[in-house]
């Protein structure tokens, strides 16, 4: 009896279904058919032009700039290359840290930090730095130097720089 009721409940819901969703199928097959997609040309592609590059006769900006000697043979500010260098001379001026002073026998000396934690004494007439830095005053709280460099036309220039005590 189960079984006879099962086929006759299936036969009636196929005999429901057929015509249900025929007008969501018809809808479907007319809302696709004035609908045709465009697609735009693709754009010209442009020929390649090759720059000509004309200026190697001027100094590179990214390569240090050699140091020469001057062509007049003398006068004018320039750094003497011939003096033995100093070891933080081989650091830049920005990675150097003034950690202390200390004094003896009347000479203020500052203790200086290289960035591989090494400790330097410096005072007054040393060197640091890669700019040709001589120390010119140690105080308690920060050591100025007087830096010779190069400006654009190549002639020596001098300028001020300082190092403050870190904290």
């Amino acid at each position: 009896m189960r079984r006879a009721l099962a086929i006759c409940f299936s036969l009636a819901l196929t005999a429901c279904s057929g015509g249900q969703h025929q007008d969501l199928e018809q809808f479907v097959k007319d809302s696709g058919q004035g609908l045709r997609g465009k697609i735009e040309p693709l754009p010209e592609v442009k020929g390649y032009e090759p720059f000509v590059y004309n200026a190697f006769e001027l100094p590179d900006p990214f390569k240090p700039r050699k140091l020469q000697q001057s062509k007049t043979g003398g006068g004018g500010l320039q750094p003497d290359l011939n003096r033995p260098r100093e070891p933080l001379e081989s650091y830049p001026l920005e990675s150097l840290k003034m950690v202390g002073t200390l004094q003896q026998n009347r000479v203020t000396y500052a203790l200086v930090k290289t960035p591989d934690n090494t400790l330097y004494r410096v005072r007054s007439g040393n060197h640091m730095g890669q700019n040709f830095g001589v120390i010119t005053t140690v105080s308690e709280t920060e050591i100025t130097l007087k830096e010779i460099v190069q400006d654009s036309g190549g002639d020596w220039t001098e300028r001020t720089a300082s190092i403050n005590l870190q904290e």
